[in-house]
Formats: C-alpha cells, sequence, structure tokens
C-alpha cells in the first residue's frame, strides 16, 4: 500500500465548549468516513451528550479525561454550557491540569496528528512524541486576520500589550481588500474580551501562542468564502494554512417535534422569523425586549428560541407586560433547545436572525431563509461584516455607535430588508444567497476540499521545537 493511502490517527483535543466539541466532531466523521482513525479528548461525562453524533464508533474514539478541581469552579463542570462566561476562565485552567493525563494519553495512542485550538502548551509535548500539531480554528479566517494576527499589534507592541479602543477600530497592516473594521462600542468590548485572564494567561496570549506553536493551522472555510485570508494568515504567522472546507451539516435523521411542526405549519412558505442565539448567548433585559418589540412590529409570525436575558430566572419573567397575550396566535418563545437546523429547513420559515456564531451562519447558507445578522460578541462582529458587507449575503442589524444599542424599529427594518420582494438592498442580498447557496451544495464541493486536505496534512512541515 502507497503511503499517501495508509490510514492516519489523528487525536483531537478541542477547547470544552459545545461551539468547539461539535466542529472538531463534524471534522473527525469527515476524516474516519475516508477510513482515518480518530482518539477524541474530551471531559468523562460530556461523552453521552456527543454519542449520538459520532456516526463512525468503530474508528472515532472517545477518550474520556477526568477535569481537575479547581478553586471556584463548581464541582461537575466540564464544560461553558454549564458555567457563566464570568467562570470560562476556571474551565481553562482546570482544562490545562488535565495536561497530565493528554500526555499519558499521547504516550500510549502516538497518533500522527493532534488537532487542538486552545491549549497552548499541546504542540511541545506533542513533539516529544514526534506528533505533528495543528490548530484547528472553529472561527471564520476574516476574524482571526482582524483580531489576532501578529499585525494586529501596531507599532510592534508586544505579544500581550493591550490595543487602544482606535487601534482596534483599524484594520492591521497588510490586511486584504475589505471593509470589515469594529465600530466604537465593539473596540471597546474587544479590550476586555482579548486581555481578560483565561487561565493564567490572557485570552489574547493564550490563542496567540496556539497559533505561534503549531505546525500547521487550519480552518473550517473554504477560498470561495474567505481566500483572501489564506495568504494573509499564512504570512503572517509563517505557517501552512489548510482548509477542511465548510463542514456542512448532514441532515438530521430525526423528525422535527410534532408540535413545532404543527406550529409552523400555520403559515404561509417563506414567512416565519426564526431567531436563534446560540447555547451560550445571553441579552441584557431592555435590548432582549427591543428584540421582542422589533418582531411584533413586523405583523409576521415568529419563532424566537434564546435563553432569558441578565436578570431573569425564567422567560414569563422576562416577556413584558401582555406580550405573550399579544402574539399568541403568530409568536413562540421558546428558552429551551430547539432543533434548529430542522426549524431552518422547514418551508414556512423564510428569514432567520443570528448572533452570527459560524456553525449557524453555515447551516443557513445551505438552508433558504435570509439572513439578519445581530453579533453579540467578538469574532461574531467580524462575521457579521464579512456577510453583509464583504460577501452581502445579509442584512446587520444597526446599532448605535458608541454604546451598541438597538432599536425596535431597527430589528423591523433589518428584517424587512430582506424580506420585501421590492426592496433594492434585498433583492442583491437575496441573489447573492442563492448563489452561495448553490456553489456550497454543489455536488463534489466537499469531497473535494476533504481530500486536498488531507494531501496537504500528510505533506505538512516538521514541528516548530526541533532543532
Amino acid at each position: 500500500m502507497d503511503d499517501d493511502d495508509q490510514p492516519l490517527h489523528i487525536a483531537m483535543y478541542p477547547w470544552f465548549a459545545f461551539g468547539h466539541l461539535s466542529p472538531f466532531l463534524s471534522l473527525s466523521n469527515k476524516l474516519a468516513e475516508r477510513g482515518h482513525k480518530i482518539s477524541f479528548l474530551l471531559p468523562d461525562r460530556t461523552q453521552s451528550k456527543l454519542d449520538l453524533l459520532n456516526f463512525y464508533p468503530n474508528l472515532i474514539q472517545f477518550i474520556p479525561l477526568v477535569l481537575p478541581a479547581v478553586e471556584g469552579l463548581p464541582p461537575g463542570s466540564e464544560t461553558t454550557a454549564e458555567i457563566p462566561v464570568a467562570l470560562h476562565h476556571l474551565l481553562m485552567a482546570a482544562m490545562d491540569a488535565t495536561k497530565p493525563q493528554v500526555k499519558t494519553a499521547l504516550s500510549k495512542l502516538k497518533p500522527d496528528y493532534i488537532f487542538y485550538d486552545f491549549t497552548y502548551w499541546l504542540p511541545k509535548l506533542a513533539s516529544k512524541y514526534g506528533i505533528k500539531s495543528v490548530h484547528y480554528c472553529t472561527t471564520s479566517m476574516a476574524a482571526i486576520s482582524y483580531l489576532l494576527v501578529p499585525a494586529t499589534n501596531k507599532v510592534e507592541k508586544g505579544i500581550d500589550t493591550q490595543i487602544t479602543e482606535d487601534e482596534w477600530m483599524q484594520q492591521p497592516r497588510g490586511f486584504p481588500p475589505s471593509s470589515i473594521r469594529l465600530r466604537r462600542h465593539e473596540a471597546k468590548a474587544m479590550s476586555f474580551i482579548t486581555y481578560r485572564d483565561y487561565g493564567n494567561i490572557s485570552f489574547h496570549e493564550r490563542l496567540t501562542l496556539s497559533f505561534r506553536n503549531a505546525d500547521a493551522l487550519c480552518f473550517r472555510s473554504s477560498r470561495e468564502l474567505e481566500g483572501r485570508f489564506v495568504d494573509f494568515i499564512g504570512d503572517q504567522y509563517g505557517k501552512q494554512v489548510l482548509l477542511s472546507g465548510p463542514l456542512l451539516p448532514k441532515p438530521p435523521s430525526f423528525k422535527l417535534e410534532e408540535k413545532w411542526d404543527k406550529w409552523l405549519n400555520q403559515f404561509e412558505p417563506r414567512t416565519v422569523i426564526f431567531c436563534s442565539f446560540g447555547s451560550e448567548c445571553r441579552m441584557e433585559k431592555d435590548q432582549f425586549q427591543e428584540l421582542l418589540f422589533g418582531f411584533e412590529l413586523t405583523d409576521m409570525p415568529f419563532f424566537l428560541a434564546v435563553k432569558p436575558p441578565f436578570g431573569a430566572l425564567t422567560m414569563d419573567e422576562a416577556l413584558p407586560r401582555g406580550y405573550k397575550e399579544r402574539i399568541e396566535d403568530r409568536g413562540m418563545v421558546e428558552s429551551g433547545w430547539v432543533q434548529q437546523q430542522l426549524i431552518m429547513a422547514h418551508p414556512s420559515v423564510g428569514c432567520f436572525v443570528s448572533h452570527c456564531g459560524l456553525s449557524s451562519v453555515t447551516e443557513t447558507l445551505v438552508n433558504n431563509p435570509q439572513l439578519v445578522l445581530l453579533p453579540n460578541t467578538g469574532d461574531q462582529y467580524i462575521i457579521a461584516r464579512l456577510l453583509a458587507e464583504d460577501l452581502r449575503v445579509g442584512v446587520e442589524v444597526e446599532k448605535r455607535e458608541d454604546n451598541g444599542s438597538f432599536t425596535k424599529e431597527n430589528i423591523c427594518k433589518a428584517i424587512f430588508t430582506v424580506m420585501d420582494e421590492d426592496n433594492e438592498i434585498g433583492k442583491v442580498v437575496r441573489e447573492n444567497r442563492l448563489k452561495m447557496k448553490e456553489l456550497l451544495v454543489r455536488d463534489g464541493f466537499e469531497d473535494d476540499y476533504m481530500t486536498d486536505f488531507i494531501e496537504q496534512l500528510r505533506d505538512v512541515d516538521d514541528d516548530p521545537f526541533r532543532d
């Protein structure tokens, strides 16, 4: 058998958040589909939540790890879904403390490669066993290009020197032609996001070191979506950049719950607004209510699936007085998990209001709903600009420049822009959306990317720690 036909053995060790665990498992499934072996390191009790998404259990082996106790971290916490954002740094510290377990696992497994994201110390550990390390990034190349390349640190600042608001609002030196820029309120937020403690070092330093220490960098994207950023990131870090393709979700094997299917079937095709902000996003109560009022103002049916806002324990507590009665016949507000992919594909859904998480956006692009963008934090700001201004496949909700607040009128306007057949901006967006969908679902599109990805992976240069 030719060396290029030999099955690879790849270990996976993603950050303990479902927005990272799921894409790593999606990539694992794509690799296992071609006969490659996967050893997937993850928290012990979290395994049961991912078992059903392991489509090749004969080739994908879960390697459970026990998280060491960390002062302040609630006992039993294993993922970010179980704790507030303010405690994420403690979970990161617990993940770092699994290093001895990871070392033992790698010494026994001896995989060819290990894919990781936040554990910046992993490449050096892996190199001791001749294992090549690949930083697999679950956000967009545009976001990394703007927020986390060395050129972001203006005037050759040190790796952990704080960047000013004005500097955050400027594109890094050499940034590819693009309309992407942070706004004032986003620049203020980035100063906190990137320099907050994240397990004994700052978030910014952790991510930058994770990129610098890798043998190669990998993104779940494509040249058709973000090709202009491939060479920029590669040049900035001096690394080979691999693209896995967008890793489109497989159609679920189960059906939409009967109660939701029955509710959606009441409405005409492409008339329902669907809104979901993921498992971790929470809004301030006043903005949450503006969102609700914005949907009400459209006079269109809507399905809202979000967490209660800060300060509210239940959804009923968060709803404005009389709201439930006013929207009873055409509105649904849910706080629990819903079958997002199946709801998105329902014929009645015509618009998706997204917080701009990359997985949700990808699901939208291969379905039919028009896209309204309401970014909440970090990389979501950049993804929103990429989609609304560079690719023009969605419309972003207008916000105040100074504090990022929006009104019900802003929500309503963005929805009407993509839904109104006579709106000129909407026409352009709808045409671009259709072209993008046709490209992404084209026969062979994903297979070609995966073939190239595996070929390039075999050619990854030796690790940066070897003399």
